[in-house]
């Protein structure tokens, strides 16, 4: 099932079941209430519950955008620094040079083609794409240099074969879940609170109150629903892509 379904379906259901509670409640309602007579402290509870609820939704999209941010920043990272391996190498004798730029090419056709696939199912990196980046450590650092020019570009390679390792360890934790499941509880908890203490103010059987009703808890579940889609950031709709990897070696398309 499409995210997007499952977004429009929660948000018709929060409307749904805030609309079907009103009227049910409206009917057993005793003969004599009035609506007009909610107690202030009711009021005031709605309004704090309402913006509480409001901050931690806020604290919660930019937690997860910002980890979402983090990880396409090491997918970049690692792409950028592998593509500065495969220039840098044309200093080293040819079959030193294509040798190192092959090794790289697989790894990067790997990573692409197979470890992304198995990051957006099963939420993490392989031992393959791990072995393939070793091989190409190894390719670099074991290489001595011929000469003083060769010698000049090797310390700058090793720097590079370290930003393409520690990438690849962040890109690894990051492929999880980044809100706790108690957070989780929270965010739930904290809605149908919130949504709950919309019928302590004895809302009336009106149109547009009804509307407003629907609309409050239709916007909560899409909260909800973006704070889910953003927290894994490999995974789900709003999902980072290996798009950098493609635009720097665009070879490994096919």
């Amino acid at each position: 099932m499409s995210d997007w379904l499952v977004l429009v379906l929660g948000m018709l259901g929060a409307c749904a079941v805030v609309v079907a509670v009103t009227l049910v409640r409206h009917k057993r309602a005793p003969q004599d209430e009035d609506p007009n007579e909610t107690p202030d402290v009711i009021e005031y509870m709605t309004m704090w519950i309402g913006v509480v609820y409001a901050i931690v939704l806020g604290l919660a999209i930019a937690g997860v955008w910002e980890a979402r941010s983090s990880a396409q920043d090491y997918v970049q990272s690692e792409a950028q620094a592998l593509h500065e391996i495969s220039e840098r190498v044309r200093v080293y004798p040819p079959d030193v040079r294509d040798h190192i730029r092959a090794d790289v090419n697989t790894y990067v056709g790997y990573v692409v083609h197979t470890e992304w696939s198995t990051m957006t199912r099963h939420e993490r990196v392989t031992d393959r794409g791990a072995t393939l980046l070793q091989k190409v450590r190894q390719d670099v650092t074991d290489y001595r240099p011929a000469n003083d020019f060769e010698a000049q570009a090797y310390q700058p390679l090793l720097d590079q074969m370290s930003a393409a390792d520690q990438a690849r360890n962040e890109r690894a934790d990051s492929t999880g879940a980044t809100m706790p499941a108690v957070v989780w509880w929270g965010l739930l908890t904290g809605a149908v609170i919130t949504v709950g203490m919309v019928f302590a103010l004895q809302i009336r059987r009106t149109r547009r109150e009804l509307v407003l009703a629907g609309l409050f808890s239709a916007t909560i579940a899409f909260m909800l629903f973006l704070i889910w889609d953003l927290d894994a950031p490999y995974s789900r709709g709003i999902a980072v892509t290996a798009e950098p990897f493609l635009s720097l070696f665009p070879g490994i398309k096919g």
